[in-house]
Formats: structure tokens, sequence, C-alpha cells
């Protein structure tokens, strides 16, 4: 199972990494894989999850506020048996004001907060192809070429979906790595570990031939 930590979720979802730990610790969205359970720990969250906080971050966009979301929650909780996820296994549908879930039945429309009239429908279907879309997005292995003196280097930059940011490999010089928060800093931080390699290289070339 994909797992995916705190900045990855950022990333794909759009929310910063302040709601996403707001959310855990107000039981909103807590994370499938692992809770964070003491300094240097770290959580990590399921696709479920990301569907969770895009369908949050829908409603917020449509003026529904956080107080009521945790209501709906906690209400599908109580009334509607085995979901302990509600948010990933329904389709919500708002006016701005209220919360109201479709049916199993497709026949009715259950108004979990108050009496409603126009709605606007969160597309799932959609959501759910965007989300896959940005995750194969993030996933992707990036490649780039880099120069030191009058030589280019292809680098390899793989994203590091559990802690966030990149590492970074240069497969014309073996055991050259380096990792960065960003791609800029990690392309930074190979040419300097390139640089390095290179000096090494040249060092052992020299004492081979003085030897």
């Amino acid at each position: 199972m994909e797992s995916y930590g705190s900045r990855t979720v950022a990333a794909l979802t759009g929310l910063s990494q302040r709601q996403i730990d707001y959310w855990d610790r107000t039981h909103i969205i807590k994370p499938s894989i692992a809770m964070a359970s003491g300094r240097g720990t770290r959580r990590l969250y399921n696709f479920s999850d990301l569907v969770q906080f895009r369908v949050v971050a829908f409603l917020k966009e449509k003026g529904i506020s956080l107080q009521k979301i945790r209501k709906c929650i906690a209400f599908l909780r109580r009334n509607m048996e085995g979901l302990a996820r509600p948010l990933a296994s329904l389709k919500f549908l708002t006016d701005g004001e209220t919360i109201f879930v479709l049916t199993s039945n497709r026949k009715e429309v259950l108004d979990t907060l108050k009496e409603g009239q126009l709605v606007f429908s969160i597309a799932i279907g959609q959501l759910l192809m965007d989300l896959h879309g940005k995750i194969r997005e993030i996933e992707r292995t990036k490649s780039f070429s880099v120069q030191v003196g009058t030589k280019k280097f292809t680098v390899l930059l793989h994203p590091d979906l559990e802690q966030g940011g990149y590492w970074a490999e240069c497969p014309d010089l073996p055991g050259c790595l380096s990792q960065g928060e960003t791609i800029e800093e990690t392309l930074a931080m190979m040419d300097d570990a390139i640089r390095g390699h290179l000096a090494v290289m040249a060092k052992g070339a020299a004492r081979t031939k003085a030897g």
C-alpha cells in the first residue's frame, strides 16, 4: 500500500501542513497508516485519506465551516454503519450552508444539517482522476542536465513520498547522491556532490599514477 507523508499530502491537495496537522488533532481526518506518536515520528496517509482531504477542501471552498463538516462526519458515523471514513465513501452535495449526502439508492438526498435548496455536487469521479494524475506526476522520476566545467552530467530526481523533497543520483558517477527540499535545492546540492566526486576521483587517479 502506497503511503504519503504530510509534505506530499500538502503538494497533492493544495492544503498547508498546518491545516493537515490541525485536521488530524481535531479528528477531522486521521492518518490511516501511521499516526504521529512523538518527536521525530511522521504521519502517513493512504489514498483514501487523500480523497477525504480533497472533499473537505471542496466543502470549505463552498463556504462550509469546519464545525459543520465535523458535525456532518459525526452524524454519518452514528447513522451509517460500517462507514469509518464517510468522506471517502459517499457523494456529497452542498448549497454553501448545509451538507447533503446522496443515498445508496440514488433516489434520496439526506440532509445532514438542515434544509436546503440549490446544491452543488462534488464530482468524485473527476476528483479521483485528478488525484491519480497528481500522484503520477509527483512520483515521476525527473531527468536534468547539470554542467560542471565543460562536461554535462545527467541527474535523476526521485520524489520522497514519505518525508517530502527529493533525492538525486548521477548515473554517470555511481555512488554520487544528494537530496534537497525543492528541485532547485536538490540540483544545487548535486552540483556540489558531482564536483566533490570528481575531485576525489582526480586525487585517486593522481595517487595511482604516482605509485
